[in-house]
Parts: C-alpha cells; sequence; structure tokens
C-alpha cells in the first residue's frame, strides 16, 4: 500500500534521458525466460547472459526481483509481469485496473505499480494493464492514451489482447495505428484457450506485420513465435517456462490443458519436433524402440528424452535444464544471422524441417499418429518469407561462418 499523499516521482532530466537510452538497449534484440519465481533456480544458470534474461510473473514476483538484485547480484535483464490481465479485463474508465488487495481505492494503479518495479531494481517497468477483450477499442485507446501522456519510453507498454484482434484486416490496422502512438516498447502478448496463434489461418502473418510496422514491439508470454517475433524484427520477446506462461487467458475462464487433467510428469521439449511433451508420454512413445539422445548443454549426450518420467526430484529441474538449453542454442543460432530476411528464412526453414520430420520419428517408432503436427507450428512452415529472402541465403550462410 503507497502513501497517496506523497507524490510519485517521474524522471525528465537529461540524466534520466540517458539511462533510458541504457535501460532500452539492454533489452533489445534478446529472448527472455517468462518464469515464476519458484522456479527461477531451474532456469537462471542455464540463461545466455548476452541474449536472453529473466521476466518474472505471478506472486511474489516484486520480492523475488529485489532479491535477485540486492541479494544475489544478478545482473543481467530482468522484468516483473504485474499481470493485471490475470484479474481483470481492461475498460475505457479503467484500462489499468484496481487488483491488489491491500491497494487504497485512490491509489492510481499505473503509478503505484511503476513505482514497485522501479523500487525492486527491474531493467524497466511494465505496465499493469488489463486484458483487452477482441476489438474493444475504447479499452485500448484509454490504455494509450495513458502511456502516452507518461511520455517515458522507458515504461514497457503491456499490450494483452486477445488473438481475435488479428484475425481480420481492420482490427490488425487499428491495433497497429493505436501502438505507434506510444514510445518505447510495447510488449504483446496474445489471449485465448490452449494455442492462441492455431486459431486464425491469418494470426501468424497479421502477428509478423504488426512487429514489422509497430516500432520497438515485442511478444511475450508465448512459445515458439517468441522466435518467429524475434527473427520479424522485435525489440525483445520472452518465452513462457510452462505451459501457463506460453498464452494469457481471457479472466473469469478457466484454461483448458491437452492432458485431460494434471500432468504426473514434466514438459519436455523434442528439439526435433520443435514440440513440448510431458516426458511420461515420450516414456510410452519410445518404450519399444531406441530414444533419442540429447546433446544440449545441460543433457551434454547423458540423457534420453525418456528419461524425464515424474515430478519427483530432481528430473523437474533437469528438464528444465533441458528446455533452457535447447531454446539458447536456436537463439544463438538465430543471433549468429544478420537482421533481417536471413532470419526469417532461417526460422521459416527450422519450422518446415520440423513438420517434414514428424512423419518420419512415427515410421521409426511404427506409430502412424504418435507425434502430431501443432497447428502453430504449420503455420510458421507456411509462413514463407519475403521472396528476396532466398536471395540473401548464401551470403547470410557466408556470414556466419
Amino acid at each position: 500500500m503507497t502513501d497517496s499523499s506523497v507524490p510519485l516521482p517521474r524522471q525528465r532530466s537529461a540524466e534520466a534521458s540517458r539511462t533510458t537510452g541504457e535501460v532500452l538497449d539492454a533489452l533489445r534484440d534478446r529472448m527472455l525466460l517468462q518464469v515464476s519465481p519458484a522456479r527461477v533456480g531451474q532456469v537462471q544458470g542455464h540463461l545466455d547472459p548476452v541474449r536472453s534474461g529473466l521476466i518474472l510473473c505471478g506472486k511474489d514476483a516484486l520480492r523475488k526481483a529485489a532479491r535477485l538484485r540486492r541479494e544475489e547480484a544478478y545482473g543481467g535483464a530482468l522484468l516483473v509481469d504485474p499481470a493485471a490481465y490475470e484479474v481483470s479485463a481492461a475498460t475505457e474508465d479503467a484500462p489499468f485496473p484496481h487488483v491488489a488487495s491491500d491497494a487504497l481505492p485512490f491509489d492510481d494503479p499505473l503509478e503505484v505499480s511503476l513505482a514497485e518495479q522501479r523500487a525492486a531494481g527491474v531493467t524497466a517497468p511494465m505496465t499493469p494493464t488489463g486484458y483487452i477483450h477482441a476489438e474493444d477499442s475504447d479499452a485500448l485507446r484509454a490504455a494509450v492514451s495513458r502511456v502516452a501522456d507518461l511520455d517515458d519510453p522507458s515504461v514497457v507498454f503491456a499490450v494483452p489482447i486477445d488473438v481475435a484482434w488479428l484475425r481480420d484486416e481492420e482490427p490488425v490496422r487499428q491495433l497497429i495505428a493505436f501502438l505507434r502512438l506510444v514510445k518505447g516498447p510495447k510488449t504483446i502478448m496474445l489471449g485465448g484457450q490452449m494455442d492462441p496463434l492455431a486459431r486464425y489461418s491469418k494470426a501468424v502473418g497479421h502477428l509478423r506485420r504488426m512487429i514489422e510496422q509497430v516500432p520497438d514491439a515485442a511478444l511475450l508470454r508465448t512459445d515458439l513465435a517468441a522466435f518467429g517475433a524475434l527473427a520479424a524484427g522485435a525489440t525483445f520477446t520472452a518465452f513462457g517456462t510452462s505451459s501457463k506462461l506460453r498464452h494469457i487467458v481471457a479472466p473469469g475462464e478457466k484454461a483448458k490443458t491437452g492432458n485431460g487433467g494434471f500432468a504426473t510428469s514434466p514438459h519436455v521439449l523434442y528439439p526435433e519436433l520443435m514440440s513440448f511433451f510431458l516426458g511420461a508420454t515420450l516414456a510410452k512413445r519410445f518404450a519399444a524402440s531406441p530414444t533419442p539422445v540429447c546433446s544440449c548443454a545441460a543433457c551434454l549426450g547423458a540423457r534420453t528424452l525418456d528419461s524425464f518420467t515424474s515430478l519427483h526430484s530432481p528430473l523437474p529441474a533437469a528438464a528444465a535444464a533441458h528446455n533452457v538449453a535447447v531454446l539458447m542454442s536456436w537463439l544463438c543460432a538465430l543471433d549468429a544471422l544478420p537482421k533481417g530476411s536471413a532470419r526469417e528464412l532461417w526460422w521459416h526453414e527450422r519450422c518446415k524441417a520440423a513438420v517434414d520430420r514428424h512423419p518420419l520419428v512415427n515410421a521409426a517408432i511404427s506409430q502412424p499418429n504418435a507425434f502430431k503436427v501443432p497447428e502453430q507450428l504449420k503455420r510458421w512452415a507456411l509462413a514463407a518469407p519475403a521472396p528476396e529472402a532466398s536471395t540473401t541465403t548464401a551470403t547470410a550462410t557466408q556470414r556466419t561462418r
């Protein structure tokens, strides 16, 4: 709770402007990991310090961020996502809703949240935006207007939108026009059950268009799209470390799951298929066949993908380390390419290869429908980059050797 009689300071000096530039540079071109405070220890040691960082989300996120800075001397990129969108929708009157249980009714949720995040030592504070329902232009306009009035490009404008905004041409055009009014980074987060980007055939293409046309656009709380957006030129992205943190669900809705209940084993990234599976599922699929051996920086060829079969220690931590190590290897490969068409072509070809790999793996284990291609992966495999990208492949390859 904050004493409302004490005005919250705004940095507008020349020194603050220089600090703002340094802050944005600390986030640019990174793929962060979005993680709950309780699981930071499982992933922190496996992050690429130059290309990655942390976004904390959930209960005790502020407290954990402060501890990382002050007690653990963590000097990497660090954000806190207030995740107000999980609890309440944005409205025209309250785009930044009151969600804190100890807040006073006359507190300003936006000012309070930004001040608390700065006090915790974040790289940049993120707005506590409510969930923006499909085509609710009044709520979006109100949020944009308030952030634009701050005139502070060190503030990260969180834009948690229903994926239906990306369904058709008109709402996408409207969304782009609104976001271009805000200085500084705009972090899009997509809402919807299961896999939001798989819902509409044009969603991936419209997302790429938004990334390309909105200055300093970023994409958070996602999975494969973190790489697709980064390849398309996003300022930064964030990959969720759990299924809950790979998309958002509208407040009041219960999240649907694909496994029909509670998971009894960790989620494991199968690199060749570019998909997550429960460890127990992988063990079942490969029960009568040779299991792929993982050579990532965490497994080092000593683990097979069917070895993460329960939630008993140390398997969850080992699975998390494996997942992060694979993601960091992909990030390193992407970062080695020049920005632009070379990165988009690399991502497209990688997705296409993963789609083509699914039937081959199924044939090898004599189970025709064992591994099904995720719809979002199909979307990225079909979203070929501009034709001129193919002419730069040889040059891009030579530059990375």
